[in-house]
């Protein structure tokens, strides 16, 4: 029989404190595998009230927000994604050491009807955990797309804890759910929960082990959930116990481990066992067969030729709307900009003539330039939650498996490399999911050579003031030529420094969906007005310094101190066809991406032409593909610098990218403008 746990008591007395003081805010923890649609349920409870940052201590990202549903309010946290809560990755642990250590009042497990086999797992070893669970049955559209059908009230009766079946991409269930989560707050649900029977020979192993390890097991941890662990060799388990018990009954703990090493197997039979009987007890399939939307889609999005095809049109497709659709927006912006400079000039006539330059040149010429740029950003975030949220992102890293090959690592560095499109620190933050520490450091070297959201408009703002219309060819060009200095600097990195096995690539292809617009909406917002905050701080503060530098000592920009610096560079300079003022934004590009046209935007300013306009006066067409080149290759933000060398542990791997970078830019960029020379093509 499946053991049945104890019924917790109502919680609203646990919420209570002194009489002095407020009822705490009761939590609810939302945990979930990846790819279940918890940011689906996570962002209709709490709108625009949630905040994103990291973990304390990690770099996995944090998310929480308020629910208010009438009288109540409920703190909700999105908990990283993780299929169990054996600690062999830092979501995996954050996940299991929140639930344990804070006790949230309420977890709600979010499951994917339509692979209720994989995702049950999870709930399998929540169940074990002392908060109350709700089983949030997400995808129910989907899974009847497929021609599965559910008996959420039969699942509901064989597990002994409330089930909500959900379609979270159009909020429907929400409502549902928040009352599952009420009950359970106030005691109204016979909340039984029915956990896996192990069998009758672990569950003496378990006992043996519990008796042994007796009061040493943290307080906040249970007992027999912590012996669980130790069974099947969890590694930060028995760190904690061996700092907390005598060196007599460690070594006895370890004869019982080391003769029982297959227990590891068992449990996790048991409870495969046991997650087939709710699937067979609530779950009617379709026949055999039937041939699914998501079967007959993958025949083209997992071909082996047409695959590639498809990825590489859709990444194309990406690029050109970001171009095309951007390009009115951003000169409305620029015409506001511009606007507003004028007048501010009216309104401060009268006023110190350095502080009208500050805010004219110094804060609208430079960050008010940058801002310009939220349409590009805005598109292409949106595109990536896109691409995600329909399930399209892992069949981008199954195709990319042969590839990813090629430079010694397989698909699945393909999902953090991907994170670069948008920016380069999470992609090398996101080097966490690989398995071994040879394929995180490779694919982190190579993270930085994807181009970034902040490459992309200086390079798109760029080109379309060159080349007009080809600027979408030319920004193709660039991108192939980026990816193909990847592949080959993956290669002889491999070759050179990271001899080794290849791992086999293990990916979970979720079925395909309609998109959450309201999660794509909140992601894209969320990454907006990140952008916003940065180009309202360290832009503008940047801005304001160049533009000193440009006017110190003397107010004149020949004899500046950025000038000075920027002949420094000169040499360097002339090989690309470049003056010392696009060296100097060059530079400033270490800061942060888009600081380059706010530095050009600084020491080009006029009141009579806009950026745009100044450009092509600055450079020909040979010299802005140089420049062009050095911008995509160059070495990343100071921001990603800082990821690499935390990720790598190692000064000496982040001089080595920034050495290679730095080399293989101007390199390139040099010899692409040498042969425009000697061709006279541009020049």
């Amino acid at each position: 029989m499946a053991r049945q746990a104890s019924s917790p008591q109502p919680v609203h007395s646990a919420l209570q404190t002194e009489a002095t003081e407020e009822p705490r805010i009761p939590v609810v923890a939302l945990a979930g595998s990846p790819n279940v649609g918890k940011s689906s349920i996570f962002n209709p409870l709490t709108g625009l009230s949630q905040h994103v940052g990291n973990w304390p201590g990690k770099t996995v990202e944090q998310k929480t927000g308020v629910c208010t549903a009438g009288p109540q309010r409920l703190q909700i946290v999105d908990l990283p994604g993780t299929y169990s809560l054996t600690a062999n990755s830092a979501e995996e642990q954050v996940t299991r050491d929140y639930i344990l250590r804070e006790r949230p009042e309420v977890v709600v497990a979010v499951v994917n009807a339509a692979n209720l086999e994989r995702t049950l797992y999870l709930v399998s070893e929540l169940l074990e955990l002392p908060s109350p669970l709700v089983v949030a049955l997400n995808m129910i559209d989907v899974a009847a797309s497929n021609g599965i059908h559910i008996e959420p009230n039969v699942l509901q009766s064989a597990l002994g804890v409330p089930v909500v079946p959900l379609v979270a991409s159009r909020s429907e269930g929400i409502t549902d759910l928040l009352q599952a989560i009420e009950s359970l707050l106030c005691g109204s649900f016979a909340y039984a929960p029915v956990q896996p029977n192990l069998g009758a020979e672990t569950e003496r192993l378990l006992a043996r082990v519990e008796a042994l390890i007796g009061d040493a097991v943290p307080p906040s941890y249970p007992k027999r959930w912590f012996s669980l662990k130790l069974l099947e060799g969890d590694q930060e388990a028995s760190t904690i116990l061996h700092d907390r018990i005598d060196a007599e009954r460690w070594d006895q703990l370890q004869t019982i481990l080391r003769a029982n090493e297959d227990a590891v197997l068992s449990i996790a039979s048991a409870r495969y066992e046991w997650i087939g009987r709710m699937v067979r007890a609530a779950v009617v399939r379709p026949r055999a067969d039937i041939i699914t939307l998501t079967e007959r889609l993958d025949r083209v999005a997992t071909h082996t030729w047409a695959g590639p095809l498809l990825l590489i049109g859709i990444l194309a497709l990406v690029f050109w709307a970001v171009f095309q659709l951007s390009g009115p927006l951003v000169t409305l912006l620029e015409i506001g900009i511009g606007w507003a400079s004028d007048w501010l000039r009216r309104v401060l006539v009268g006023a110190p003539a350095w502080l009208v330059e500050v805010l004219t040149e110094g804060v609208l010429g430079g960050a008010g330039t940058v801002l310009t740029l939220l349409p590009v950003l805005a598109i292409f975030f949106a595109a990536i939650a896109f691409l995600e949220d329909v399930g399209y992102l892992a069949r981008g890293a199954f195709i990319a498996d042969r590839l990813m090959h090629h430079m010694g690592l397989h698909g699945k560095s393909f999902l953090p490399l991907f994170l670069g499109f948008g920016c380069n620190v999470p992609a090398v933050l996101g080097t966490r999911i690989l398995d071994s520490q040879r394929d995180r450091l490779l694919t982190l070297l190579l993270a930085p050579m994807v181009p970034c959201a902040g490459r992309i408009v200086v390079v798109v703002f760029v080109a379309g003031a060159l080349f007009g219309q080809q600027g979408a060819l030319v920004i193709m060009g660039l991108l192939i030529l980026s990816l193909a200095m990847l592949v080959l600097s993956g290669a002889l990195l491999n070759r050179l420094l990271f001899r080794g096995a290849q791992p086999a690539l293990i990916l979970e292809l979720p079925l395909y969906h309609w998109p959450n617009w309201k999660t794509i909406g909140l992601y894209t917002w969320q990454r907006v007005r990140d952008f916003v905050t940065r180009a309202g701080t360290v832009i503008l503060g940047l801005s304001v310094v160049i533009w000193a530098l440009a006017a110190l000592p003397s107010g004149q920009m020949e004899t500046s101190y950025l000038a000075g610096l920027g002949r420094l560079l000169a040499p360097v300079g002339n090989l690309l066809g470049l003056d010392w003022r696009m060296m100097v934004a060059l530079l400033a590009s270490l800061v942060a991406k888009e600081q380059t046209l706010a530095t050009l935007a600084v020491l080009t300013a006029t009141e009579e032409a806009s950026l745009s306009a100044v450009l092509p006066q600055m450079l020909s067409p040979a010299a802005g593909i140089a420049f062009l080149i050095v911008q995509m290759l160059f070495v990343p933000c100071v921001a990603t610098l800082t990821a690499i060398r935390q990720e790598s542990g190692s000064w000496r791997w982040t001089l080595f990218s920034i050495a290679h970078l730095a080399t293989l830019s101007f390199g390139v960029a040099i010899l692409a403008y040498q042969a425009a020379g000697l061709l006279g093509v541009g020049v």
